[in-house]
């Protein structure tokens, strides 16, 4: 039922999508003429992977997230720092049903790894420690980018909202940040690796009237796999308002 006038368009980003759609939403809002932008990020991980696959049955969730962004002057600072690096691309991603190697039968021949999972050409392969390798040595130093490019320190850090992937690895990040684990949401155990959706279901399952993470002047959002690519910002979101979570 939207207008005619309204521009629509999809982006495919995969974990770190929230990010790359927030910082777009955001650079469209501060244009004349575009007053509000809705970012909707939807993710059905159970549609991808082999229920024979141990390293990613047992890991993804389906979720979907809608976030408006409105223009304003009193909603504060932003800063974004979005990166990619195409030479992994390999470890994280279906293989088959795209447009480098379109549906085929040999797309759904099952295959038996080393390890016994058994997936196809059209399921999700991920190699669970070169994600946990990548996630180490670019997470931590993108925030800390983000947070000196924002004149500002660690200290200063309200909350950190990270892709939920794994616990032990958003554990790591937040002990080499020297950032307190008190100020670190975490949703995994209940909805699993919701990709794109994480954050933003992380943001709403954790932040929606309750008595943690009150104060939230100065927070970093941080997602990064597939592509490989990952994003950090640091924004405030002392005057969102949050809706209640919706379980089906």
């Amino acid at each position: 039922g939207l207008s005619q006038k309204t521009l629509a368009f999809d982006m495919n980003m995969a974990c770190s999508g929230y990010l790359y759609g927030l910082s777009v939403a955001f650079a469209l809002a501060s244009q004349d003429g575009i007053n509000n932008v809705l970012l909707l990020v939807g993710e059905t991980m159970s549609k991808t992977v082999s229920k024979q696959d141990k390293n990613t049955t047992p890991l993804f969730g389906d979720a979907g997230t809608a976030s408006l962004i409105t223009k304003g002057k009193n909603f504060g600072f932003s800063f974004f720092n979005l990166n990619s690096d195409g030479s992994g691309c390999d470890i994280l991603k279906v293989p088959y049903g795209g447009y480098r190697n379109p549906s085929c039968k040999e797309g759904f021949e099952e295959i038996v790894d080393d390890n016994g999972n058994v997936l196809t050409g059209e399921q999700l392969h991920m190699d669970g420690m070169n994600v946990f390798n990548f996630g180490l040595r670019v997470v931590p130093t993108s925030i800390k980018k983000v947070v000196e490019y924002a004149g500002k320190e660690m200290s200063q850090v309200d909350v950190i909202l990270f892709h939920q992937a794994n616990k032990f690895m958003t554990d790591f990040f937040a002990k080499k940040l020297k950032f307190s684990l008190n100020k670190v949401p975490y949703s995994l155990d209940r909805y699993g690796n919701t990709s794109a959706a994480s954050i933003p279901l992380n943001v709403v399952s954790e932040m929606y009237n309750t008595s943690n993470f009150t104060v939230r002047d100065n927070v970093v959002m941080a997602g990064f796999g597939a592509g490989l690519s990952w994003g950090t910002c640091l924004l405030s979101l002392a005057s969102t308002i949050i809706s209640p979570l919706i379980e089906y």
